[in-house]
């Protein structure tokens, strides 16, 4: 009988909290291969819990900058080296490089996994001699990754334009289970995700003095202290509250018992604009219709299942309008809330699954057909 198939993932990440990569290995995993997920140890890592898959860790002492980026990739590519594999699959660009070279060495497939379009991320393009960098990397990797995937239609024309890649579409979807949404005598508003700039802190934050419910920040980032000030500037510390990281566990009971979800973006990136954000999807999937932005992606799923109040123009006042909509409006805000129990059912993981597994037939056997 032969062995599964061996197949090792990276990621910058900690494992424990990447909620997009628990689901993918688990899925692999499930269908008989034996997978590997290598990511990031940080200085608050918790103890990885026990999955399905096997997980590691690199660990080192810089948590930040390019000596970070610089040091974890040589770690990353001597792990590379001497792994049992079969087959690598880049997450993102901050890994491609030592997954790149450790698969020419050893003569392995390798997969790209695009979360984003890297080199259009706010955190990148605010800094031209950094995006200089990484647009380095990603045209002397991207096109010698034939096979990849990445999470939207737009991300994939964008690939395509810039480097000739047919990639696959494996969206960000929550796993459909069964829903008894609760009673919520408290309406509460939720941000899940990174609290980084361009994800309209500042004009959330203050809207929160028209609105009377309660905010509540789940996620750390680079906006974090930012955030927390302006809270204290706004006198606002009993209407808007921070958790920090959240256990994948725990964040889905805030979720649930949330009232409305928020899914803002600056469109000051092209990532940004064309994205099509995980939290969009766990909202959906809680029945917790949501404040989102009017870009292509989520006006395209918008279209079809009205699950979100789309804005054109985010500021203070167009925040705290539409989120007082949405608290006082009850025959609206039901409509919304049905529409996300029929899109759910559509946007799921268990269909995104399907395309996945496809992609990974083909890399070991590369002349199965392409998935729709």
């Amino acid at each position: 009988m032969s062995r599964p198939k061996r197949i090792v993932l990276t990621v910058t990440s900690d494992p424990a909290y990447d909620q997009r990569m628990i689901r993918i290995c688990t899925s692999l995993q499930a269908a008989g291969y034996d997978v590997l997920l290598i990511g990031r140890l940080r200085p608050n890592s918790r103890e990885l819990p026990q999955r399905p898959f096997r997980q590691r860790r690199i660990r080192q002492r810089i948590d930040r900058g390019k000596a970070f980026y610089a040091l974890f990739n040589i770690k990353l590519f001597f792990s590379l080296l001497f792994v049992k594999a079969d087959c690598f699959c880049a997450i993102d660009l901050d890994t491609i490089l030592p997954v790149f070279y450790a698969s020419r060495l050893r003569r392995k497939p390798r997969v790209y996994d695009a979360h984003e379009l890297f080199c259009e991320m706010e955190e990148v393009v605010t800094r031209p001699a950094t995006q200089k960098m990484w647009y380095a990397i990603e045209r002397h990797t991207v096109p010698r990754f034939p096979l990849g995937y990445t999470v939207n239609e737009s991300y994939v024309r964008e690939y395509h334009r810039m480097y000739g890649v047919q990639y696959s579409i494996v969206r960000n979807a929550t796993v459909l289970r069964p829903l008894v949404i609760p009673p919520k005598p408290e309406k509460i508003i939720l941000y899940q995700g990174a609290v980084n700039h361009g994800r309209c802190f500042p004009e959330l934050i203050a809207a929160m003095k028209h609105v009377d419910a309660k905010l509540v920040i789940c996620g750390e980032g680079n906006f974090y202290a930012e955030a927390q000030r302006l809270v204290r500037e706004y006198e606002l510390d009993d209407k808007v509250s921070f958790k920090g990281y959240v256990k994948p566990d725990e964040l889905s009971a805030y979720t649930l018992s949330a009232y409305i979800g928020i899914t803002l973006f600056v469109a000051t990136s092209l990532s940004n604009e064309l994205s099509l954000a995980n939290r969009f999807f766990d909202y959906m999937h809680a029945g917790v219709p949501q404040l989102c932005m009017a870009y292509p992606e989520y006006a395209a799923v918008n279209a079809q299942y009205e699950v979100a109040m789309l804005l054109d123009e985010v500021t203070p006042m167009t925040v705290a309008s539409a989120l007082n909509k949405m608290l006082e409006d009850k025959a609206y805000y039901a409509q919304l809330q049905e529409q996300c129990l029929l899109a759910r059912e559509v946007y799921c993981w268990q269909k995104e699954e399907e395309r996945l597994l496809a992609v990974y037939v083909r890399v070991f056997n590369p002349k199965a057909g392409k998935d729709d």
